[in-house]
């Protein structure tokens, strides 16, 4: 284990670091702490805090965070820094974890005792804990080592720094692990499940709203984010409505799924409605560079009916059968009154 020199403090006493220190608290308490992260990340609980870098090394300095790619059986050699930055000694475990994306679209790593398949069983740290005194860093080396079986394509880990107190929830402070396996790069998006749900609208001449739902699933080996558009459109494409601007999806791991619904306002009742969902594929690559691949698209059908306007309308059929059949009525009873006239008039002669 290196350490390095311990700081010169200041003139302004314990009482300055206790207030920088609670400080940094309340700033991590409003942030949150996240279980990856890109670049150097703070961490603080009470009188631990720390932060955690990666190492300066033949890979670089001031990295955002760990990316290599490797092709099957390769072995590669890194470091996790680790610095103390509160007033006691800090006790952490380290551990590799797979990554994935959660509901809320963000990265995160699989809690510590949970099985790891990729890059969390691929890498290791060359210990499980460290201790960093007061005001100190620590490095800890990791290795890196690809199956010899495994798949070409684009996998995402981290390495973990962990503190557990009794009654206290785990905290961890992490860096990600993007990897990338030599091979055939077969980025792929689909999408599953479309569904137009149309609200309609109680104004006989008026537009309604609809939602069209969908899921999308990266079906590739490539890391992927995506342009989302989506539009309404009627028999023959008109009328056509488009959705208006739709945030890009969260990077989506190989295999994720990622649950998408979109409001599409003034939408006419045509009978019948059809909903296009076209996705543009977002690749980035090593140096941050994000290309546009080629768009995939699918349809779903809907009935948009005018409710209001086939009630309107059946209420004035009802009201001119009802005037047509009074009518019949009425000359029916003229006709029948005038032969009981002709009948009276043939009696008298």
């Amino acid at each position: 284990m290196r350490h390095s020199p311990t700081p010169p403090t200041t003139a302004a006493g314990p009482a300055v670091g206790a207030l920088a220190r609670a400080a940094l608290v309340v700033l991590l308490a409003a942030l949150g702490v996240l279980g990856a992260v890109a670049g150097p990340a703070a961490a603080a609980d009470g009188d631990a805090s720390w932060t955690v870098r990666t190492a300066a090394n033949d890979f670089g300095t001031d990295r955002r965070n760990y990316g290599y790619t490797l092709n099957p059986g390769a072995h590669i050699e890194d470091g996790l820094v680790v610095a103390n930055h509160g007033s006691t000694p800090l006790h952490l475990a380290v551990y590799t974890a797979d990554g994935f994306t959660t509901g809320a679209g963000k990265l995160d790593l699989v809690r510590n005792g949970a099985k790891s398949t990729r890059v969390g069983a691929w890498a290791r740290p060359d210990r499980p804990d460290v201790t960093v005194r007061p005001g100190q860093s620590a490095e800890v080396p990791f290795t890196l080592t690809v199956a010899d079986n495994a798949e070409p394509g684009d996998y995402m880990g981290g390495i973990v720094t962990s503190l557990t107190r009794p009654g206290q929830a785990e905290q961890r402070l992490g860096i990600r692990i993007r990897l990338r396996v030599g091979g055939g790069l077969e980025p792929r998006l689909s999408v599953e499940d479309l569904r137009v749900r149309y609200a309609g609208t109680s104004n006989p001449l008026g537009k309604g709203e609809a939602t069209v739902a969908y899921t999308i699933r990266n079906t590739g080996n490539a890391i992927l984010s995506t342009r989302q558009a989506v539009s309404l459109s009627g028999p023959f494409g008109r009328p056509h409505t488009d959705a208006g601007k739709i945030d890009d999806s969260p990077q989506l791991l190989p295999g994720d799924t990622w649950k998408v619904s979109v409001p599409v306002r003034g939408v006419a009742p045509a009978l019948r409605t059809t909903g296009r969902v076209t996705l543009t594929p977002l690749l980035t690559d090593a140096s941050g560079s994000i290309a546009p691949l080629a768009t995939v698209g699918t349809t779903a059908h809907a009935w948009t009916i005018p409710w209001v306007s086939l009630l309107l309308l059946l209420v004035v059929l009802c009201g001119v059968l009802f005037g047509i059949r009074w009518a019949f009525r009425l000359r029916r009873g003229r006709r029948g009154d005038r032969r009981r006239e002709d009948m009276g008039t043939k009696e008298l002669v």
